[in-house]
């Protein structure tokens, strides 16, 4: 059974949501359909080598990892204002583009950061509360389905955008390695959630 091929669900987009820095909802759609024809190809390749599908590969941080990577710079390239942050590790990932010298800035407030995660609703871990527009891509991964080469592709099925505040997040406890979190509590996960871009989750 050969890979199957995944594309977004154009009826599963919100029409009514006003989106900031001229982005469109078709940004969301090409890009989403960018990474499922990435996956396609890659899995494919592979498959036919006898090898395992990259979404069984990975690990599930290199995974969220990864598709935050992608979605950066694939929203980044079809928006019309936005572009990566250049900064190592700066925040925002998506920049105004000139608002910053070289397009590069440690901490800025003009652009998207980009978050990933496959957790139904978008409650994502951050390193630190700020005031941010905040994008949630939330995804599926079939590692179950047997035989395994029957599974399903990997799936977005949720997208929030929306401006959040300081007051909307929640500190966590040190973990294990000292690493200081922040998470949106329940007013800030449901003001997150007021901006869904794409809904797909049953």
């Amino acid at each position: 059974m050969p890979v199957t091929k995944n594309a977004p669900k154009p009826n599963k987009f919100n029409p009514t949501l006003a989106l900031p820095f001229e982005l469109r909802l078709k940004d969301f759609e090409v890009a989403m359909q960018d990474i499922y024809d990435f996956f396609y190809d890659v899995n494919c390749l592979l498959t036919k080598k006898g090898l395992a599908r990259l979404d069984d590969m990975l690990r599930p941080a290199n995974m969220s990892g990864l598709l935050s990577d992608m979605v950066t710079a694939s929203v980044a390239k079809h928006s019309r204002t936005l572009v990566q942050n250049g900064h190592h590790n700066g925040h925002p990932d998506l920049i105004v583009q000139g608002v910053y010298s070289n397009d590069a800035v440690q901490a800025g407030s003009e652009g998207v950061e980009i978050k990933t995660t496959k957790k139904r609703g978008g409650a994502v871990d951050t390193h630190g509360a700020r005031e941010q527009w905040m994008c949630v891509f939330v995804y599926e991964i079939d590692n179950t389905t047997e035989p395994a080469r029957d599974r399903a592709p990997m799936t977005f099925t949720e997208i929030y955008l929306a401006q959040v505040g300081l007051n909307d997040f929640r500190k966590n406890a040190r973990g294990a390695l000292g690493t200081r979190t922040a998470t949106l509590h329940a007013d800030g996960v449901k003001k997150l959630r007021q901006g869904w871009v794409y809904l797909d989750s049953e």
